[in-house]
């Protein structure tokens, strides 16, 4: 047998292949759906969670809503009074700067 009667039969059985693919994809596709007329679900694997892990899960929804309703008082920042005239000062400076500039 010759290259090209190879190659011609490499094609076809390539082209044969992504058909089966197909009908295997639309039947997949059927399967579900009866599945779902039949009161059946398509199997999900089934995830659990440790008891642990509810807790925490929990824990912090209650924070979330605790937050949400006002009840959890956040510290606002300060700062101290050096830090202020530190950037007080700063300001200062680049103002002066800016009306040196204008003048």
């Amino acid at each position: 047998m010759n290259l090209k009667g190879m190659e011609l039969i490499i094609s076809q059985l390539r082209a044969q292949r992504e058909d089966f693919v197909n009908q295997i994809g639309h039947i997949d596709a059927a399967l579900i759906v009866l599945g779902r007329v039949n009161g059946t679900h398509a199997q999900v694997p089934v995830r659990t969670i440790s008891a642990a892990g509810r807790k925490r899960i929990a824990a912090a929804q209650r924070a979330r809503w605790a937050k949400v309703r006002g009840k959890v008082k956040t510290s606002k920042r300060t700062m101290s009074a050096a830090s202020r005239r530190k950037i007080a000062a700063a300001q200062r400076a680049r103002w002066a700067r800016v009306n040196k500039s204008k003048a």
